[in-house]
């Protein structure tokens, strides 16, 4: 029997994604740091819960996007196991791709054998070290969120007036 209320659902309050490499500070519109715009920086402790996570919707598809087009999740369990044997801190609702993203940024430099982690290096980007890796797929996660502002938020409504 319904009682007309809609179910709870238990969602984890989204952490703020800020990695402490905040360049809106100096003028950035997009901080290179964690992505987010500069308004989103200055107003996230005033966002509501569903506000947070609409902006970490939008990150975590970009990353993942710039992840996915250098690296192949091969064994997800293997991954995640990884990830919780060496402490990584990642976001559980995330795709396997946002979690590799954050074991190459813990540990790149120590990974040997990516097989031994759950994923694998596409051919074309095989040659880099993961070091290198790693800040390539983080350069391309800047390029897509500052497109996305440039498109959406910079450029003003031509047909406002209209």
């Amino acid at each position: 029997m319904s009682t007309g209320n809609s179910p709870q659902i238990n969602l984890e309050p989204i952490r703020t994604p800020c990695i402490g490499v905040c360049s809106t500070g100096i003028g950035d519109s997009v901080c290179r740091g964690c992505k987010r715009f500069s308004h989103e920086v200055i107003d996230w402790n005033g966002y509501t819960q569903e506000e947070k996570r609409f902006v970490d919707k939008r990150l975590s598809g970009f990353l993942s996007q710039a992840c996915a087009l250098k690296c192949t999740v091969t064994d997800r369990e293997l991954l995640k196991w990884q990830l919780d044997t060496q402490q990584v801190r990642y976001a559980a609702d995330h795709d396997e791709y946002c979690w590799l993203f954050q074991l190459l940024r813990a540990g790149a430099g120590q990974i040997k054998d990516a097989s031994k982690y759950g994923f694998r290096v596409h051919g074309e980007w095989a040659d880099l070290t993961l070091l290198q890796l790693r800040d390539q797929i983080d350069e391309d996660f800047w390029v897509l969120s500052t497109a996305h502002y440039d498109r959406y938020l910079a450029t003003p409504d031509l047909f406002a007036g209209k």
